[in-house]
């Protein structure tokens, strides 16, 4: 099978663990600087995924290929922005200390950050417009500050693929705008990115592509091909209501899966 270089490739993976399937027999490409929405219901495996994609999580069977190569073979080639859950942010860490970890993989926990290191990191909260916030522990910052800094950690690291789990859930609209900006930043400089979300609209205006996942894959590609009634009937099931604007979820809250 030949691979073209700066891609993801996901080829029949399945993830379980305490004796239960998360995801089955899931494959799909991502072309290099493609822009994909992860969709799905809660517990569908879309966290559980993007663990499996940075290396969190051990495969049972499949391989993930990123530029033809496996898992692990490029050092932090790969940025992974958590839920803002999933974070303890009581740890007593300055803004710019956690933008500066993005720059750990590639000069090691050991050596100094050198010029060109703080350089990145000073772009980097710039970028994100929180340079002012740079002396700041993380703890005081408001969720949506918190979630700059995170992307400012990823933008530091200088990845080729992005992932991003639910940043748009309880941010509010600058920090999604923000953040879809962003977003348009990395497709000029080709990074490839998956963000999961709840929001259909968003996936559907915003995207190029649909990964429509529940446990397995129910579709993929572009979203007029992916967010058809029957495929969100699959995925969903009875939490879809579908009017005649467009797709409703029912009682899809905002925990993680």
């Amino acid at each position: 099978m030949h691979h073209t270089p700066h891609r993801l490739d996901v080829e029949n993976i399945t993830i379980a663990y305490a004796e239960k399937t998360i995801l089955r027999g899931v494959s799909f490409v991502v072309p290099h600087g493609a822009r994909v929405a992860v969709v799905g219901p809660n517990g569908a495996g879309k966290s559980t995924l993007f663990k499996a994609l940075v290396g969190l999580l051990p495969l049972q069977s499949g391989r993930i290929l990123i530029h033809g190569l496996p898992l692990g073979s490029h050092q932090d080639c790969v940025a992974y922005v958590p839920q803002r859950e999933e974070v303890d942010w009581r740890f007593p860490v300055t803004v710019r200390d956690v933008v500066m970890m993005g720059r750990y993989g590639t000069q090691g926990w050991l050596r100094r950050p050198s010029k060109t290191d703080r350089e990145i990191v000073q772009r980097s909260l710039e970028e994100m417009g929180i340079a002012d916030l740079a002396e700041r522990s993380i703890s005081d910052l408001s969720g949506g500050q918190q979630q700059r800094v995170f992307l400012a950690r990823a933008l530091a690291q200088e990845p080729h693929l992005l992932l991003m789990d639910e940043p748009f859930t309880g941010v509010d609209v600058t920090t999604q705008e923000t953040t879809l900006r962003l977003l348009d930043t990395l497709r000029e400089r080709q990074v490839t990115t998956l963000i999961s979300t709840h929001d259909l609209n968003l996936a559907a205006s915003r995207f190029d592509r649909i990964l429509l996942l529940n446990k397995a894959l129910i579709a993929y590609g572009p979203p007029k091909d992916v967010l058809t009634q029957e495929n969100l009937a699959r995925a969903f099931g009875s939490a879809l209501l579908v009017t005649e604007t467009g797709a409703l979820l029912v009682d899809e809250c905002c925990s993680g899966d």
